[in-house]
């Protein structure tokens, strides 16, 4: 197999990354990860723990304004994965660009700062603050210029931020529908509420890459419609690349442009719905048939 470069962060080098072959192909082909213009880049990223291999060689990109979703049987390096992109562990080899900056070895907050947002298979709101203040909380890191003195003589510059701050948030609450429990204190709710909250938290900051952990678990019909209402308007907007795991394989297909599966910290197969559904591969490795 040729090798070809991989561009990105000013420098080159020669990548050997395979795509695993799949029932539909008749040969390997090669994975050309260029980070250039993209939202999100793996290049061969790979994860041990000991001597188990997690994940192996996974290498895809995602442009700005796409929907990809990230499917396969439990055990199969999902999590380690959104692990690996978000900064929670560090890849044993390979890199992570985002924005086409390699931000391999950079920190959970770097990267957020850099415009990467995440929510948790497990919800992980601060449930001694209400609704708002959750939300509101994604913003402060933002400050308000002046430091202490600006707030002592209350400038109106941070005046004019606070007030823009809260309008954001405002927003926010009423189109992932939690006007109406903004005072609650994000402990006292119910699971699908709850992650609506993480989903507002993730989205008021306008980020470049959003990456959810089973975004639709908990979530009765309602909610879901919402939540994939609020994926859709991220896609229309054209700026920030959405990324999932999600078990509901319905939802799955009706919100993604395309999927990566994975199986045993590879991936087995990428394409649109259409083609992932048709797939011999996936299909017996995930999707029930033999």
């Amino acid at each position: 197999m040729p090798d070809r470069t991989v561009r990105g962060g000013g420098s080159s080098r020669m990548s050997t990354v395979e795509r695993p072959s799949t029932a539909s192909d008749d040969l390997a082909a090669p994975v050309v990860v260029d980070p250039t213009g993209t939202a999100l880049a793996l290049d061969g990223v790979g994860v041990r723990f000991g001597g188990i291999r997690a994940l192996s060689g996974v290498s895809f990109t995602v442009a700005p304004g796409e929907v990809m979703g990230l499917i396969g049987p439990n055990g199969a390096g999902k999590t380690t994965l959104f692990d690996a992109i978000t900064g929670v562990r560090f890849p044993d080899e390979g890199r992570v660009f985002l924005g086409g900056r390699d931000v391999t070895r950079e920190s959970p907050v770097a990267r957020a700062r850099w415009g990467l947002r995440r929510t948790f298979q497990r919800v992980q709101t601060f449930g001694w603050l209400t609704v708002e203040d959750n939300v509101l909380a994604a913003l402060e890191w933002e400050g308000g210029g002046g430091g202490i003195f600006a707030d002592l003589v209350a400038f109106p510059t941070r005046r004019s931020r606070e007030r823009a701050r809260r309008a954001r948030v405002e927003q926010t609450l009423e189109v992932c529908g939690l006007t109406a429990v903004r005072g609650e204190s994000a402990g006292s709710l119910p699971i699908g509420l709850a992650r609506m909250v993480e989903v507002a938290r993730a989205v008021v900051a306008d980020p470049k890459v959003l990456v959810l952990d089973e975004p639709s678990s908990g979530l009765d019909e309602v909610e879901a419609a919402r939540l994939g209402e609020r994926i859709q308007a991220l896609k229309a907007a054209g700026e920030c690349a959405v990324v999932f795991v999600e078990h509901d394989i319905g939802f799955v297909m009706e919100q993604c442009d395309r999927i990566v599966v994975l199986d045993l910290g590879q991936v087995l197969a990428t394409g649109s719905p259409v083609e992932i559904q048709q797939n011999a591969a996936v299909r017996a490795a995930y999707l029930g048939d033999a």
